[in-house]
């Protein structure tokens, strides 16, 4: 069970979170409450399970990247995790994530690749390729922003 003052956390957080120095502590003063009891909470959400991730959603086409290619690499388990790092180490991208492979889709790495251009995000992909000794993968590039929005799980209670 939630407690209301739990449930107006998960509120305050479903949507986009402010783009400030300190955006929990405005939260909280929006909430009425501490900045330190509302990241004690959040924290004890996480703990409990309640809240399994925080996503970012970056909308690529307004800071400026005119090309973003999601590129699926097909890597050996064994090495996921130094590949893994090394891939997100590159300035280029802004995600990098494992996902189980699915029947005829091999692929079990993803990253996401920014640029100015698809070419640009071609020799990134073929740079990330040489730094992590992965040679086989598949681009896939965005010809459309679509709308990002969060889930909502809790309505906003003013």
């Amino acid at each position: 069970m939630l407690t209301k003052l739990e449930k107006k956390i998960l509120a305050s957080i479903q949507g986009d979170i402010p783009i400030t120095e300190r955006p929990y502590l405005e939260i909280a003063e929006q909430l009425g409450i501490s900045e330190d009891t509302f990241l004690k909470n959040l924290k004890d959400l996480c703990d409990r399970g309640v809240i399994r991730r925080f996503g970012a959603t970056i909308r690529h086409q307004k800071s400026g990247f005119k090309a973003n290619a999601m590129v699926a690499w097909k890597v050996d388990e064994k090495r996921i995790i130094e590949v893994g790092k090394k891939m997100a180490s590159f300035r280029e991208v802004s995600h990098c994530y494992r996902r189980n492979p699915n029947g005829d889709w091999p692929y079990n790495l993803y990253t996401m690749i920014h640029a100015r251009d698809e070419e640009a995000c071609r020799k990134t992909a073929r740079k990330i390729s040489e730094a992590a000794s992965v040679n086989t993968y598949l681009l896939l590039f965005s010809r459309e922003e679509l709308k990002k929005t969060s889930m909502q799980y809790f309505p906003h209670e003013d």
